[in-house]
């Protein structure tokens, strides 16, 4: 059966429950291309890789430091954990407000500081 343009009803063997809206079809390809390019998450991530390493890194120093201290270790010994972990922290700090380069040098520094004071011993 043809459908019956000139009276305006449309053909009953189309089923318009199985018509495809073109606006709701959404192609996966170019989904999953934004999704890889997209310097907004990047950005956040490596924001929170840097404040959370600095943060853990900051702890392990202050940590150190006072393990240290306690001990018969020299004097130079706590402080330099002392003085990394702040670094670290400083890092950790940058790194949140989105400095991340200069947060990963400093995160090196600080951890450099700490084991540059653990020769001491």
């Amino acid at each position: 059966m043809k459908g019956r343009a000139d009276s305006g009803i449309p053909d009953e063997s189309v089923d318009m429950d199985d018509a495809v809206d073109t606006d709701e079809a959404v192609d996966t390809d170019d989904a999953e291309d934004t999704d890889a390019e997209d310097p907004v998450g990047d950005a956040r991530r490596a924001r929170w890789a840097a404040a959370g390493t600095g943060a853990l890194l900051a702890l392990a120093g202050l940590a150190a430091a006072v393990l240290r201290a306690s001990g018969s270790a020299p004097a130079l010994v706590p402080a330099a954990y002392a003085f990394g972990a702040a670094v670290c922290a400083l890092a950790a700090v940058l790194g949140s407000r989105g400095r991340t380069r200069r947060a990963l040098w400093l995160l090196v520094g600080g951890v450099m500081v700490m084991a540059l004071g653990d020769q001491f011993d």
